[in-house]
Formats: C-alpha cells, sequence, structure tokens
C-alpha cells in the first residue's frame, strides 16, 4: 500500500517537473497568452513561481528567473529522502 502511493506521489513529481519544464520553454518563446494550454500551464506554475520568488529573491539574476531550477531541485531532493526513508 505505501509503495503504491509513494508510485503515485512520484508519478505526479515527475508530470509536475514536466510542466514546469514546458512552461519554461514557452517563456522564452511568448506564445500567444489567450491560448488556452498555455493559460492551463502558467495556472499550474505561476503561482509556485511566485512563492519562491517571494520567499528566495535571488533567484532572480540578472533578469534570470531560476526559480524553476528551485522548484526541480526541491521535488528531486524530496523524491529522494522519501524513497530513502521507504527503501532503506
Amino acid at each position: 500500500m505505501i509503495y503504491e502511493l509513494y508510485g503515485l506521489l512520484r508519478g505526479i513529481a515527475t508530470l509536475y517537473i514536466w510542466i514546469i519544464i514546458i512552461a519554461s520553454f514557452l517563456s522564452f518563446v511568448r506564445p500567444d497568452p489567450n491560448n488556452p494550454i498555455v493559460q492551463v500551464l502558467y495556472r499550474l506554475t505561476e503561482p509556485v513561481f511566485a512563492f519562491i520568488r517571494k520567499k528566495l529573491p535571488f533567484v532572480v539574476m540578472s533578469g534570470i528567473d531560476l526559480s524553476p531550477l528551485v522548484i526541480i531541485f526541491g521535488l528531486q531532493f524530496i523524491d529522494i529522502i522519501i524513497r530513502n526513508i521507504l527503501f532503506g
């Protein structure tokens, strides 16, 4: 039961990491903001990005926003901690 729950949480975290990566690449292209897919991506990522920018203002350096990297590293770190606790 615990292992299935861990697998589900890991799958959700992996999906969210891919959403962050796609949203980050879209920020370079500047797509149409009225596109429904772009709106969904921004709704899923922008609140977390804004929270990281607010709590860690140094992640924005010279106009480059590194908050997606902080989130990805954080999710990976949490995954490693949980895996070590569950599997020894």
